[in-house]
């Protein structure tokens, strides 16, 4: 409780929000293979990709790129974007955001097979399973107006679940 930050989790109540980010996305995504490297996977992620899934309406992106590649792909993410100072950044994971687009966006640059290369995995399990969405939704509801370090907890435990999951179905709670 003493270092939980003062910002809430608060839901867009526009289902319009997907459809904004997936149209922010399709720009961003054609900005973005100009500068990176040419073996970057650009991907939409997050809950604006993914049908019903309930979301803050800001726009999530995974970039996916060879350990080579890293450093360069950093490096042209730098200029464009801020880093996200509130993440983790390793040798195999950046993240960086810009709140000035609207929806806002998040870019997570990963290295591919890396321990956080994780998020076009999450994404396609929801997907691919509705009852995971509808859990998923489940805990966001219960965690609406609740700090975002209390709900990030909850919500990496949640997507852990389901990728050790041989099935994806797992993630209860």
């Amino acid at each position: 409780m003493g270092g939980e930050s003062a910002e809430r989790l608060r839901l867009d109540p526009d289902a319009a929000g997907s459809a904004a980010a997936e149209i922010l996305y399709r720009s961003l995504r054609l900005r973005l293979a100009a500068v990176l490297p040419a073996d970057a996977v650009i991907e939409h992620v997050g809950a604006t990709a993914v049908q019903g899934c309930l979301t803050k309406g800001d726009l999530d992106i995974s970039v996916q790129v060879s350990r080579d590649s890293f450093a360069a792909a950093d490096e042209a993410l730098s200029v464009l974007c801020e880093r996200n100072l509130g993440s983790v950044r390793t040798d195999t994971f950046s993240a960086f955001q810009r709140h000035d687009l609207r929806p806002s966006v998040g870019i997570q640059l990963v290295v591919r097979g890396a321990p956080l290369d994780v998020f076009v995995h999450f994404r396609d399990r929801l997907r691919a399973n509705p009852e995971l969405v509808e859990r998923y939704n489940a805990l966001k509801r219960s965690h609406e107006g609740v700090g975002m370090d209390a709900y990030r907890a909850v919500k990496s435990a949640f997507i852990a679940s389901v990728l050790n999951a041989p099935d994806g179905v797992a993630g209860a709670g």
